[in-house]
């Protein structure tokens, strides 16, 4: 880091002084780390402020601004070392990456509907990049590109699993009084009193079941909604996958495989009514005569993913999600037509099983899959 401090006597300027700290922002964000023109800006008036000449003080400026998360302190360490070279004493002038192109969306020219008085010239105008427009967008409508382009961003998903209290209990700093602890810890004094010893319950994972429609009329949403409970069941041993078609088919074990590509072939394999026929009743009634009860679906949190189209009895799907909200500890029902604009739940099948449904989410795009998590997290 001594390096960094000849970068004030031997720039022309201060000008130049930032475009070789620019350079350093550029080779983060080629390095992968998220470096916005907003960090960048505060990075240059971190800098100025702790002064060039302080190298210790420039590389920690560089830390606080510029690394979002702690799996970016390692490669903004990795990328300073190779940047700043301590032997020439300035940093290695390194040609910047080219950039890549990126297609903007801008807002509508006129939101407010006015007619355009001065008051209007001062709004803001926001661009989205193309990765945020992505994540709206509705996954039928993408292309095969696009497609592929939104399946490597289910790793940006965050996954948090409920926990629940379990009946053991452990010890802690506090909470209810561990008599036997306490009683044993006098007795080794010889009777004399000991220091107060407590316990707690314990949190576990809560169990979380995902019923996924692989009907014909989710075959657009089928690809998408696989890869998310790839991404919230892979390594995750409290989550079960299940298929719902015109029969059941368990995929835990589908799911279970490290990458998603090789899950996704498994579970196709797996699922011999694919894009078929759709009897949400029958299907439901024989995962809860098999997994109710006494099995996986008891006080977890079940996710359907499901448009609601029933070809069997509509007055079955509502029994059968009656006894699952019995049994179940929150039952969210995930809709692809739910973020749609004038969306009305009017198919029988959905609006059987709507009553005994705690949460009705959509389900249509990346930023929904993101809310839905969020939802399982707090149930």
């Amino acid at each position: 880091m001594t390096a960094l401090a000849g970068i004030a006597d031997a720039a022309a300027g201060p000008r130049q002084a930032d475009e070789i700290l620019l350079g350093f922002t550029v080779a983060l964000r080629a390095a992968g780390v998220p470096v916005t023109h907003d960090r960048a800006s505060a990075f240059l008036e971190a800098a100025a402020l702790a002064g060039l000449d302080r190298a210790r003080a420039t590389y920690h400026a560089g830390r606080a601004t510029l690394c979002g998360s702690p799996a970016d302190l390692e490669r903004y360490d990795q990328v300073y070392e190779a940047y700043f070279d301590p032997g020439a004493g300035l940093p290695r002038r390194r040609p910047a990456p080219p950039a890549a192109a990126t297609s903007y969306s801008p807002l509508p020219e006129n939101e407010s509907g006015g007619d355009g008085d001065a008051a209007d010239e001062d709004v803001v105008r926001a661009r989205a990049s193309a990765t945020e427009v992505l994540r709206n967008r509705d996954i039928a409508q993408l292309s095969a590109n696009e497609k592929a382009r939104l399946a490597a961003m289910f790793a940006t998903l965050d996954v948090r699993l409920p926990v629940r209290r379990s009946g053991r209990l452990r010890p802690w700093r506090r909470g209810h009084l561990d008599a036997s602890r306490t009683l044993r810890a006098s007795l080794r004094r010889l009777g004399e009193p000991a220091e107060l010893a407590w316990r707690r319950r314990t949190l576990r994972a809560r169990p979380v079941v995902l019923l996924v429609d692989v009907s014909g009329s989710m075959s657009a949403y089928a690809d998408a909604l696989l890869r998310l409970a790839h991404r919230v069941g892979a390594g995750n041993p409290s989550v079960e996958t299940f298929a719902l078609g015109t029969r059941l088919t368990r995929l835990t074990r589908a799911m279970g495989a490290r990458d998603a590509e090789r899950a996704l072939i498994a579970a196709g394999e797996a699922v011999p009514d694919w894009s078929g026929g759709t009897r949400l009743g029958e299907t439901l009634k024989v995962f809860l005569d098999r997994w109710g009860r006494r099995g996986v679906a008891r006080g977890a949190v079940v996710v359907v993913f499901s448009d609601g189209w029933e070809r069997g009895d509509a007055g079955l799907l509502g029994e059968q999600m009656a006894r699952l909200r019995r049994v179940a500890h929150r039952v969210v029902w995930v809709n692809p037509h739910r973020g749609k604009p004038r969306y009305a739940p009017v198919q029988g099948g959905i609006r059987a099983a709507l009553p005994h449904v705690d949460d009705f989410v959509a389900g249509h795009s990346l930023a929904a899959f993101a809310e839905l998590l969020d939802v399982v997290a707090r149930a």
